[in-house]
């Protein structure tokens, strides 16, 4: 009777996993079965798809194109019932509609390989992309619009087949059909399955978004080949972000965690803007040590002002928005009864008189400073001074790998927690030289001349052959940062010649140590430290100029690198701790990247 139940218990739910990968038993588009559910909506009550917040569309009707559409200025909301009658409510909800979208993204939970800068593969338990795969093979994120989400996935990159070679039941030749998309989801239990075992990423998917959005975050559990025994739940935990929701938390003491052949939605209201992170909070020590983390960063409601839009005015609340009530606009004294900006939103609202833990307070006075009269401008905080302003994001995950840890976890042993010890030092899951690596031959799409040999010649990004034979992108993130001396956007019309400046998005994720990075050469202005900025709460400005910085664990800073004045050349990004200077046994590796910068 003993030996019954041990063989249903371990060796049944097994075959069962196998059976699940095999692509001979794909169902048709549109077929139910499984418990896999991967879904985006195309409007909410917050984003019906009927103004510039979510489309072109009405309510209950919704634009087939949900791009975020420009934004023309904040205004007054009533929601009651729409014309379908889908939304009732006893009393119409009145707010302030400060634009954003609906956007998500899929991914897997489960096991997979990546490769050493000094060519030994490790075993991770890892999270990997079901979604977004085209952007997160060349290193961007893989938030998409659901226009783009919920479109099948088929990449002509790959002869219209899913990553590890499987049937596509979606596209049975090549090009993909015009109904796909390189970015859409994998929606069915076949292709999530087929893309989603072994397909483990260091770091995890990045996902980026707008201080506003609706994002919903699928979580497929697909299992662990390599640890049949292990019969893993996960969860997505977003550490350090201000859910309202302990629902959505993925701490499972508070929450639920899913199951080998589940799926699960989570859904969040973007908070204030900053750089999070986000990782697996089974076992955290062990997962985490394991591979199971990722980066995130939100970017700031300020992004999407009108061209010429005053920073203090629009952020304090001295402009009435459009169908505001009869009251006061008084800038001085802030009024939050009829005005908009963070002052009016209950989330971002900052009154340090009443609130001495506001997030960002407003500066202390109006310095003059505005949207840029033309192009796109980027900050990495609602400062209301620009001082936060750059011109492209650098995601920096930080994380260590103990190989002997990985070995055990693979081998069907038990782990020695009190024997940890990181010997492997990753930068977006590099260590150097592999941090800069590009592809060989001419200057590559970065302008940086050829580095290394092993990142795949059209994305960059390094793949490794799994135990079934087949190659995937494990590690799609360099960390080679490029700006140019004279060409930035940031800093004009105010200073000429204007170089470019990098918002390093840095975080650790290490189970065991501190870490820290220098840059020689190119002084760090830090800015924001936990998803904050750094400010007093009278609006001065806190911000340390520095060519160091140090965080453990569980922080992440926001670190701005300026290279006007800066003359051409290569700098480095790297840390004085020697033995973090190492790939294992190997010296001259570990955390350190390049800084290249062009006339």
């Amino acid at each position: 009777m003993v030996a019954g139940k041990t063989f249903y218990r371990f060796y049944l739910p097994t075959l069962l996993l196998c059976l699940a990968t095999l692509p001979a038993r794909a169902q048709a588009p549109g077929q139910g079965g499984g418990s896999f559910r991967v879904q985006c909506p195309t409007a909410t009550l917050l984003h019906p798809g009927s103004t510039a917040t979510g489309g072109s569309g009405t309510v209950g009707n919704p634009s087939p194109d949900q791009s975020e559409a420009a934004y023309n200025g904040p205004f007054y909301r009533t929601v009651g019932q729409d014309p379908s009658g889908a939304y009732k409510f006893g009393t119409p909800l009145a707010f302030v509609d400060h634009g954003g979208a609906i956007k998500c993204q899929e991914i897997s939970g489960g096991d997979g390989m990546m490769t050493e800068a000094d060519g030994n593969q490790t075993f991770m338990f890892s999270f990997g992309p079901l979604s977004g795969l085209q952007a997160i093979r060349n290193g961007q994120a893989g938030t998409q619009f659901p226009s783009v989400f919920n479109k099948p996935y088929c990449d002509p990159f790959y002869g219209a087949n899913y990553l590890n070679g499987q049937p596509n039941p979606f596209a049975t030749g090549s090009p993909c059909p015009s109904t796909t998309d390189p970015n859409g989801a994998l929606s069915d239990p076949a292709g999530i399955m087929n893309t989603g075992v072994l397909n483990g990423n260091i770091p995890a998917p990045l996902i980026a978004f707008d201080e506003d959005d609706e994002f919903l975050l699928n979580l497929s559990n697909v299992g662990m080949i390599m640890r049949p025994d292990l019969f893993e739940q996960h969860t997505v935990h977003f550490h350090g972000y201000p859910n309202a929701s302990s629902f959505y938390d993925g701490v499972p003491d508070a929450t639920i965690a899913i199951n080998i052949g589940g799926t699960f939605t989570y859904y969040y209201v973007a908070p204030d803007a900053g750089t999070y992170f986000w990782h697996c909070h089974i076992t955290p020590p062990e997962h985490l040590q394991m591979g199971m983390v990722g980066q995130l960063y939100v970017r700031p409601r300020q992004n999407r002002l009108l061209n010429n839009t005053n920073l203090f005015q629009s952020l304090a609340g001295c402009m009435l928005p459009t169908g505001a009530p009869a009251g006061s606009n008084n800038c001085s004294t802030r009024s939050v009864t009829s005005v908009v900006g963070q002052q009016s939103d209950l989330r971002t609202s900052c009154n340090p008189a009443t609130d001495i833990l506001c997030s960002v307070p407003i500066p202390a006075a109006d310095t003059g400073a505005k949207y840029p009269a033309t192009g796109v401008a980027k900050y990495v905080y609602n400062d209301g001074d620009g001082s936060t302003a750059y011109d492209i994001d650098v995601p920096l995950q930080i994380h260590g790998f103990d190989p002997n840890f990985h070995f055990v976890g693979m081998t069907f042993n038990p782990e020695g927690f009190s024997d940890m010890k990181d010997k492997y030092f990753l930068l977006n899951g590099r260590s150097y030289p592999d941090t800069v690596g590009v592809a060989g031959g001419p200057a590559d799409v970065l302008g940086q001349l050829a580095s290394a040999s092993n990142p795949d010649p059209v994305s960059h990004a390094i793949s490794t052959t799994d135990t079934d034979s087949i190659s995937r992108a494990s590690q799609p993130l360099p960390s080679l940062i490029t700006l140019s001396a004279s060409k930035g956007l940031a800093c004009a019309p105010t200073v000429s010649p204007c170089g470019q400046r990098a918002a390093l998005r840095i975080a650790d994720l290490d189970v065991q140590e501190y870490q820290t990075l220098s840059s020689v050469g190119i002084p760090m202005l830090l800015v924001g430290f936990n998803a904050k900025i750094l400010r007093d709460q009278a609006g001065n400005n806190l911000y340390i100029k520095t060519n160091s910085i140090t965080l453990g664990g569980g922080e992440s800073l926001d670190v701005i690198l300026d290279s006007t004045g800066i003359a051409p050349g290569t700098y480095f990004l790297y840390t004085p701790q020697l033995d973090h200077l190492s790939n294992d046994a190997e010296n001259f590796g570990g955390l350190m990247t390049e800084v290249v910068v062009t006339p």
